[in-house]
């Protein structure tokens, strides 16, 4: 989280802050002045109260406050503040190292992320470092590693993974044992291999080398690890070549060898209980997921209870019991068996063994979080789930971190389609879980926030979790995590406040916090990245449900929000442009919206957008359709899409196979043809076919009926005049034939309508005043999308007017039209009986329900029409 110097600004009255002074002002009743203010010279602040805020910083934070006086950029030189340095969250290389190398001279544990930054650390100049700390290091080459503990003679610690080091060879890791005989521990994960001369160089080169971890290797010299007398910890988890006779018979000789991990092996239970037989100092043996171990287990639940007090943890044990089984001083279930605090001073091999446990574990259950392995079930529901939540508590910086980034995997089932098994994220919930998240993810260390909100996001994902992230404050945190300076971390306090936003229930929530000015920020703040994804999701989101949903107003009037939303529509990345699509199509079933969208340029942006879209993913092609549909319900929109150029790409949509796709091409289609000028365009464009196929073979009745509109407001008179104008003006490029056009649409139009015609049913409601028989007519030809359409005035004003066109067909569509749109129990079926109402058509549906010549189905939909009038007037005057 990026945090600034605090000030007392929070209250009225309580303080502020005035050019370099801290003003401190005692609160006071109500009209008296400020005359008792203290000014207090933070010039004048102590010095290890100025070290003390530095130290609360990250890094870029403290960078700007050292900037502040020349005072300031000494004391944030000082030495205390650079013992240690994570960079895992900045951009790191040898251009930033030199400039950090200045302050490195008392560097001991530095952290790091890509093989980049590893190439950069000697730059740093600290050649006292100590510990290094590095992932992401896939690209990590023998040269670099060779080079990094030439520079660092000194080094006590190397940990590189969990990404496989594939170009690290045994001789790299020979030059390591060559060059760093401090070192203590060595952590590497995905080494090609570990051969017996670089085994064998570490046993004699580094005397003091006592934990040691090759985690997911190629091969691994079992007979030569039993040389590095001064073991105390190894673990060769998820290495699938050895040789486990050799290794069971060779580590007994390891005189000093406390703990053990083999998971994610195929160790043998021989194997194993040869180790706890013969390996005199061996206390513990971890053999989590290793198949043969739990099967023999299952089997014969006893096989390895004549330990000696020694502890096999395998996935079906109970490793808190085991761990208070190995060491009684203390009770687990009062202290906790996972800190530190309660052994160090009582037993330090327990404290020892706690700490390398928790670091095992966490690897091991995000190994196993990760390839989600059948059957698991059981054990993340009854063990799992506590185990992590207990390491979110660890002293261990990685292991917390591990252990949310864990809690974010294993609730997830399927990635593509955002599944997460409920029991496994209430279970999270059920064990205080969301409480320990969201503290991680208010501390100040920026990692620990990203992983954190990335476990709270996925979580989120649960309605029932996400209820309990917003009831602890949650959406306040991410919120302010938004807001951070870190992409990493405001990517994924976007992503959660996109899941908590899905629904009605935390919009309002998300909007007083401040959720959708931090997610607009985020847009301008990396315009060139793929984070806009989030933020317009969250965005699109928060708009959703226009009609009832006060957010939509309230994101249209966000300073900055529809400009950030149509500027992404121009991104290089497809998943941005749509999403912002998206928002923009549901923030444009707000009035104030559409009208705000086209003033920065939306219309053009979209014509644009459906103009190069045409080959491009479904979704994209869907959303920027839909955009233009909702756009387009203004007059002023509508003839700009026309004008524009937004006909063609349109009708080109409209010939999709995809339902969604043609569908909402349609609907917006539907809106353009309302302006006799775009319906000429339609025509000219070779629009008629296009829509005569929608409405004669779509599977979406919701495609058919609008398609059907469509050609209705194209051919009920109003564009034969600008037809005419058209043919007889110079300019004019193409030559149609309206009349053949009009046949071929009021035959299909005519199809269309029959098709939801039953004879029997029909007649029936024809010979009976009974209302039961209207309603199951009523119940049959509905349109339940239908219900979710909404008319303005001068378009059910149309309708009202086409009831009376010389053509019966169009008279049978209008009342059909009506039908829908005023079926109780829809959408807007209020809205639009109130506007019939207005214009009077009950002294035009009585005639079109009696006329002699129309259809039955004409006179039928004319009677639903005016009972569901009745129906409307009546709940009003109730």
């Amino acid at each position: 989280m990026t945090r600034r110097v605090r000030r007392r600004t929070c209250r009225e009255r309580e303080g502020r802050v005035v050019r370099g002074a801290w003003c401190v002002v005692s609160a006071r009743p109500e009209g008296e002045d400020d005359a008792a203010a203290v000014e207090v010279d933070w010039r004048a602040l102590p010095d290890d109260t100025v070290l003390q805020l530095f130290a609360r910083l990250n890094y870029r934070d403290r960078a700007s406050m050292a900037s502040a006086c020349r005072a300031w950029r000494a004391l944030g030189s000082s030495s205390c503040l650079w013992s240690t340095l994570d960079l895992r969250a900045h951009r790191y290389d040898r251009e930033v190292a030199s400039s950090l190398a200045s302050r490195c001279g008392s560097l001991r544990r530095l952290r790091l992320r890509g093989h980049e930054a590893a190439e950069a650390v000697p730059a740093l100049c600290a050649h006292g470092l100590r510990e290094v700390v590095a992932d992401g290091c896939r690209g990590l080459t023998d040269a670099t590693l060779a080079v990094l503990a030439a520079r660092h003679e000194d080094l006590q610690s190397l940990q590189i993974g969990p990404d496989p080091l594939e170009r690290i060879s045994s001789d790299a890791l020979r030059h390591v044992a060559l060059c760093c005989s401090q070192l203590r521990r060595l952590r590497l994960s995905g080494l090609r291999e570990a051969d017996a001369d670089a085994v064998g160089a570490l046993a004699r080169c580094c005397p003091l080398l006592e934990d040691v971890a090759f985690l997911d290797c190629g091969t691994v010299d079992e007979t030569a690890l039993a040389g590095i007398h001064s073991l105390r910890f190894l673990s060769v988890a998820g290495c699938r070549n050895l040789k486990w006779a050799t290794a069971s018979t060779s580590w007994t000789q390891l005189s000093s060898l406390i703990a053990l991990d083999v998971s994610r092996t195929d160790v043998s239970p021989s194997a194993v209980s040869r180790l706890i037989s013969h390996a005199k100092t061996l206390k513990l043996i971890c053999t989590l997921n290793c198949i043969s171990v739990e099967e023999e287990q299952l089997h014969n639940p006893a096989v390895f209870s004549n330990s000696k007090g020694k502890v096999v943890l395998t996935i079906n044990s109970d490793i808190f019991r085991s761990f208070e089984t190995m060491f009684p001083i203390v009770d687990a279930k009062e202290h906790g068996v996972f800190h530190q605090c309660n052994w160090s001073h009582k037993d330090k091999i327990a404290g020892d063994i706690t700490t390398w446990l928790e670091w095992i574990l966490s690897q091991s259950l995000l190994r196993i979080a990760e390839s989600n392995p059948q059957g698991m079930d059981g054990f993340w529901l009854q063990k799992g789930t506590t185990l992590l939540l207990r390491l979110l508590k660890s002293l261990q910086e990685d292991v917390q971190e591990r252990a949310a980034t864990a809690l974010a995997t294993f609730v997830v089932m399927d990635d593509e389609t955002a599944n997460v098994d409920p029991a496994r994220s209430e279970a999270v919930m059920q064990n205080g879980g969301i409480r320990m998240l969201l503290d991680l993810a208010r501390c100040s260390r920026e990692s620990a926030q990203s992983e954190a909100a990335k476990a709270i996001a996925n979580l989120s994902v649960n309605t029932k979790v996400a209820k309990a992230v917003a009831d602890e404050g949650g959406i306040t945190i991410l919120t302010d995590l938004a807001k951070s300076m870190n992409r990493l971390v405001a990517e994924e306090a976007a992503g959660g406040l996109w899941n908590l936003s899905v629904g009605e229930d935390h919009k309002a929530s998300i909007a007083v916090s401040g959720g959708i000015k931090a997610l607009v920020d985020l847009i301008f703040r990396w315009p060139a990245g793929t984070d806009g994804v989030l933020a317009a999701r969250g965005l699109a989101n928060l708009a959703a449900h226009g009609d009832n949903n006060d957010n939509n107003a309230a994101v249209g009037q966000e300073a900055g929000a529809l400009e950030a939303l149509v500027q992404l529509t121009g991104s290089q990345n497809e998943g941005v442009r749509q999403e912002a699509a998206g928002a923009l199509w549901n923030l444009s079933f707000d009035d104030r919206n559409r009208e705000a969208i086209a003033a920065v340029g939306g219309v053009e942006a979209l014509v644009a957008l459906v103009q190069q879209c045409l080959n491009a993913s479904e979704g994209l092609q869907e959303r920027a359709a839909g955009a233009l549909w909702g756009l387009s319900v203004s007059e002023a929109n509508s003839i700009a899409i026309g004008q524009g150029g937004g006909v063609a790409p349109l009708l080109t949509l409209a010939r999709s196979e995809v339902e969604d796709v043609h569908e909402t091409a349609a609907g917006a289609l539907w809106n353009l043809a309302f302006y006799s000028g775009n319906a000429l365009r339609i025509v000219e464009e070779g629009g008629v076919p296009v829509l005569v196929k929608i409405c004669s073979s779509s599977g979406s009745k919701m495609a058919r009926f609008m398609s059907a509109l469509a050609l209705a407001y194209m051919f009920d008179g109003r564009m034969d005049e600008v037809a005419l104008v058209g043919a007889s003006s110079a300019s004019s490029s193409k030559s149609v034939n309206i009349e053949g056009a009009r046949r071929i649409a009021f035959k299909h139009i005519e199809t269309f309508v029959l098709t939801f015609s039953d004879p029997q049913m029909f007649s029936t409601a024809a010979a009976s005043s009974a209302p039961a028989a209207l309603s199951h007519v009523a119940e049959a030809v509905f349109i339940q999308e239908a219900g979710h359409l909404r008319c303005s005035r001068s378009e059910i004003g149309r309708f009202v007017v086409m009831l009376r066109n010389p053509s019966p067909i169009l008279r049978a569509c209008a009342a059909f039209a009506l039908l829908q749109f005023t079926i109780p129990g829809g959408r807007h079926a209020v809205h639009h009986a109130g506007l019939l109402q207005e214009a009077g058509a009950g002294r035009v549906l009585r005639p079109a329900a009696a006329a002699t010549t129309a259809s039955i189905e004409a006179k039928i939909f004319a009677r639903i029409v005016l009972r569901n009038l009745e129906h409307h007037q009546s709940g009003t005057s109730t």
